[in-house]
């Protein structure tokens, strides 16, 4: 077949193809649009999961009657005035309308301000009409009717009306959160109409919980973060008020929703070692930085970008939202204490309010890595519950017939002074109270001036070593164990240039490489606390991680597993009867150690339960 020149419907019809994948692609362009001519009213109605309908009507600052026509043709927009590296507005391409219009029946109205005629236009398999009076009092609706008439089979990829309706919810909430300060509105014969208001002073906290639920303003801390003038705010939720998808995780590049695997992965970085592997995080972050150092012009779709310095981005993600957890102190999700109370009532817990956290600050980057924590970090050294050394005068626990475990240290325990003892006592100036009771040997109960708390004292032991653990090996370079004989690893030249890039980290964690030639890398020696290692497969997955995250994090990762195995046999073991002062140290040390909410595997090591709510329970209140 001969070279030919496609028509000007078909080349519409292609490009349509990637701009409009869906009705849920439509309702994102027109609520964009509306949103960049300064709307602060916005309504959506569909039909059929937009299939039949969409409608959008806006109280924006309208298109003059002489740019009607030229909205609804290719690569015609007002928005890229500054160029590419300018782009402060959620659309700039020039071709989501006609590409609409290509596939659909298009119908767009508007009344520009300080106008007093609104005109029409309409475009139907890419032809528009003539220009003509309309009706409008103000702003600009437009209609889209029988979306993919022109195109047929691309109707038979489309989901069902209930998942195509959910697409285009999901849409809408993702922008919401984005815009407090805009009304929108979402209604259809197939829906039941749902409405976020306006936020007065836009603020983000109300609209974020109105958009997931009441609780996560109750379990989310906020982040507010800057490095070399890129800005993270926003909120993440604690470890233990997680989810099953990750669903809840909304990123925003100057105010623009974004799906990044980079921003995804520093999330999961952020949770490593405070989440179960099939759990997700709960957060909103928005990323505000200068338009040149990020692309957004990766797909017609807008939804990816590409960071000039990735790097960076994920070092910010990680460390703020890590110093973030530490300056929480102390914290439970209130759906854990919420659904006890619910056991006990059998009913369903009730909604808290939404609470407003207080605002922190993230205070930079130290020359070797992220800032301490403002609260006095957790020394190994001083604790009681040290999993490397003995004390002395300390006492050690017999912890059962798994105690000679080669893998488990002693778990030294300091008595308290008597003033110590004393402050115990009432727990008064403790945030987990003081140790009144121990039911079933592996629960301790204590009391505090609102309530009561419950901690597992295994869970909590556990992450107390952990994290001792992780100071003693990640504070100095990791002891390596040398090979006999080196062992090469084939592998593509690329992964082997980026391999060679992180050599000097990886000899940082006790693993040795070096280049082998153009095609493979030689490994000379593996951290020695991982044992034997399988060095192909290790090298592999170094390098598909360095390719997808740009990150080493594979080696700590696995260092962390092994020491997360260590803290687990080495911890107070559930069945151990402890003494009050015992459990009391227990507390002390878990108010003092960051990340002691949960333990190594995710799971919430103590529940808090508030007075008022037992009160209730009572029918005392």
């Amino acid at each position: 077949m001969p070279i030919q020149q496609l028509s000007d419907a078909l080349i519409d019809q292609i490009a349509a193809g990637e701009v409009v994948e869906r009705p849920a692609s439509v309702v994102k362009e027109l609520v964009e649009n509306a949103l960049d001519a300064g709307a602060r009213r916005i309504e959506i109605a569909t039909a059929g999961g937009g299939k039949n309908l969409i409608r959008i009507s806006d109280d924006g600052c309208g298109i003059p009657a002489a740019e009607i026509p030229l909205a609804v043709r290719r690569h015609c927009t007002s928005k890229l005035a500054g160029g590419l590296d300018a782009i402060g507005t959620l659309g700039f391409r020039g071709e989501a309308l006609p590409s609409i219009g290509s596939v659909g029946r298009l119908s767009l109205k508007s009344r520009a301000a300080g106008s007093d005629e609104a005109y029409e236009i309409c475009v139907e398999a890419g032809r528009p009409s003539e220009l003509r009076p309309t009706a409008l009092s103000r702003g600009t609706v437009i209609e889209v009717r029988d979306l993919f008439h022109a195109v047929p089979a691309r109707l038979k990829f489309l989901k069902s009306d209930r998942a195509e309706s959910s697409a285009i919810t999901e849409i809408v909430r993702r922008i919401a959160i984005a815009f407090p300060g805009v009304r929108f509105e979402l209604s259809g014969p197939d829906r039941t109409t749902t409405v976020f208001e306006a936020v007065p002073g836009d603020a983000p906290l109300p609209r974020i919980a109105d958009v997931l639920t009441p609780d996560f303003a109750d379990n989310a801390i906020p982040v507010d973060a800057m490095r070399e003038d890129v800005r993270l705010r926003g909120f993440a939720g604690i470890p233990t008020y997680n989810r099953g998808n990750g669903q809840q995780q909304f990123f925003y590049v100057n105010g623009r929703p974004v799906r990044d695997k980079t921003l995804h992965s520093a999330l999961r970085g952020a949770y490593a070692d405070v989440l179960a592997r099939d759990r997700h995080p709960v957060a909103v972050l928005f990323l505000e930085l200068d338009p040149a150092l990020v692309d957004v012009n990766v797909h017609p779709a807008k939804a990816d970008v590409r960071f000039r310095d990735p790097g960076l981005v994920r070092g910010l993600i990680v460390g703020s939202l890590r110093q973030a957890f530490n300056e929480a102190g102390l914290r439970s999700a209130t759906t854990n204490s919420s659904g006890l109370m619910a056991r006990f009532r059998g009913a369903a817990p009730a909604e808290p309010a939404p609470v407003t956290p207080a605002p922190r600050r993230f205070d930079g980057f130290a020359p070797g890595g992220f800032a301490a924590p403002r609260q006095a970090a957790y020394a190994a050294e001083a604790s009681p519950y040290r999993p490397l050394d003995m004390g002395a005068g300390a006492t050690t626990l017999d912890r059962g017939p798994d105690a000679g475990s080669p893998a488990q240290a002693p778990v030294a325990i300091a008595a308290p002074d008597t003033e110590s003892a004393e402050d115990a006592a009432n727990g008064s100036d403790h945030p987990l109270g003081a140790a009144k009771a121990q039911f079933h040997r592996n629960f301790i109960v204590s009391e505090t001036e609102d309530g009561i708390v419950i901690v597992d004292q295994h869970a909590a032991h556990e992450r107390l070593v952990y994290e001792a653990l992780k100071t003693a090996l990640h504070g100095r370079p990791l002891a390596s164990q040398l090979l006999l004989i080196p062992e090469i690893v084939d592998l593509p030249e690329d992964d082997v240039d980026r391999l060679a890039e992180q050599a000097e980290t990886f000899a940082r964690l006790g693993l040795g490489i070096e280049r082998f030639g153009p095609g493979a890398v030689a490994v000379r020696e593996t951290p020695a606390i991982l044992g034997s290692v399988d060095c192909q497969r290790l090298m592999r997955d170094l390098a598909d991680e360095l390719a997808e995250a740009g990150t080493a994090d594979a080696v700590r990762g696995r260092i962390d597993h092994v020491a997360a195995t260590i803290a687990c046999h080495g911890s107070v073991r559930s069945g151990r009867l402890m003494k009050p002062e015992e459990m009391n140290a227990l507390l002390r040390d878990m108010e003092a150690t960051p990340g002691s909410g949960q333990c190594n595997h995710g799971r919430p090591t103590f529940i808090e339960l508030k007075l008022a709510d037992i009160e209730k329970m009572f029918g005392r209140r």
